[in-house]
């Protein structure tokens, strides 16, 4: 099987020859298998490794301000400052001042002035990077879309968790012109890209190491109804939904499956209530499991053999009748990852069987 044809058939619930194998990796991760491997391209990096690679497709956005790699700052295509932040060997983007923190009335949301044009989406270059995709024969994810972490960023995480409280007319009025800009962009890549893109990518992290980030009562009054349409507008196409939510967020799960989500990532499983066979257990008939390869501890300071003895207990469990899950790391593998830690996980990934 192809990894597109792989991928696709767990998706589908097809019997597959193995359970596929996807990586999320940090820039520095991957400058440092490209140089282990003596590969330049990304792409053919992860053909090398035989990877069921799921290539994100993300659209750039035209106005020239927002450069992530410029160490003095610049700002996202939500307005949102951004500055660079050196942390160990790791490089990281973090966000400004919230451009909104200080509004108080939704009336004030009109004249912001860096709402994003669907129309200045770089779907063209999209197209061409799904295309490169496909030619590896690799399936596709895209574009990044969110309505909660997204007005978190405009918004300043405090201001935004206190609205559902206290300001909820504010969120409801901010939170519905996010969604009204994303979902033109989404159906105008859907339209550019049709069958080039395979998965479309939800993410709203919901939880923290220890509980939830908000209640599950405040999420269905303000963000169910909202999911619920993405997940039937992209079903329509014949697309599958991705939902990324980190941490403790058993509860949610539930909920998010009722509004249509496919396939659950990233599975931190080390966080409360999230452990692998009771989540299998109970929900391995409704979802794909996607991620479960412990990040926090394992893979940056495990030995090769605590790697693979995480890998195996994944695939024992998230894997465990050979059907609903795709292998990876528990989000991205951070900077000053040993190499031979990430080659462990694939390496006994690729080779098992049930």
């Amino acid at each position: 099987m192809t990894p597109h044809e792989r991928i696709q058939a767990i998706l589908a619930r097809r019997p597959v020859d193995r359970i596929p194998v996807d990586v999320w990796l940090t820039p520095e991760v991957l400058n440092a298998l490209k140089e282990s491997l003596g590969e330049t391209d990304e792409l053919a990096l992860y053909a090398k490794l035989g990877l069921d690679k799921i290539v994100w497709i993300f659209p750039g956005y035209g106005t020239g301000v927002y450069d992530p790699n410029r160490s003095e700052g610049g700002r996202s295509h939500w307005g949102v400052p951004t500055r660079e932040v050196k942390a160990g060997a790791a490089t990281y983007i973090e966000h400004g001042e919230p451009p909104l923190g200080q509004m108080e009335d939704p009336a004030e949301l009109d004249a912001y002035p860096h709402w994003p044009d669907p129309d200045r989406f770089d779907y063209a270059g999209a197209k061409e990077l799904a295309l490169a995709a496909r030619r590896h024969g690799f399936a596709t994810i895209g574009p990044w879309i969110s309505h909660l972490e997204v007005y978190c960023q405009m918004r300043g995480l405090e201001n935004a968790l206190m609205d559902v409280a206290a300001e909820p007319d504010f969120l409801d009025a901010a939170v519905a012109r996010i969604d009204r800009i994303q979902t033109a962009m989404l159906d105008r890549m859907m339209d550019e890209l049709g069958d080039l893109l395979d998965i479309v990518f939800i993410s709203d992290d919901l939880g923290t190491q220890e509980s939830l980030l908000i209640s599950v009562d405040a999420w269905k009054r303000h963000f169910e109804c909202l999911l619920r349409r993405w997940c039937e507008r992209i079903h329509a196409r014949g697309k599958k939904v991705l939902f990324h939510t980190d941490g403790a967020a058993r509860p949610f799960i539930p909920h998010l499956l009722d509004a249509g989500v496919d396939i659950l990532n990233p599975i931190q499983h080390r966080c409360p209530t999230m452990d692998r066979a009771a989540l299998k257990r109970d929900f391995g008939d409704r979802c794909i499991f996607h991620g479960g390869v412990e990040n926090q501890e394992v893979l940056p300071f495990g030995t090769v053999e605590d790697v693979r003895r995480e890998t195996r207990a994944c695939l024992k469990t998230l894997g465990a009748d050979g059907q609903g899950y795709i292998l990876s790391s528990c989000h991205n593998i951070q900077a000053g990852t040993p190499v031979e830690n990430v080659l462990a996980m694939i390496e006994t990934a690729r080779a098992w069987r049930l």
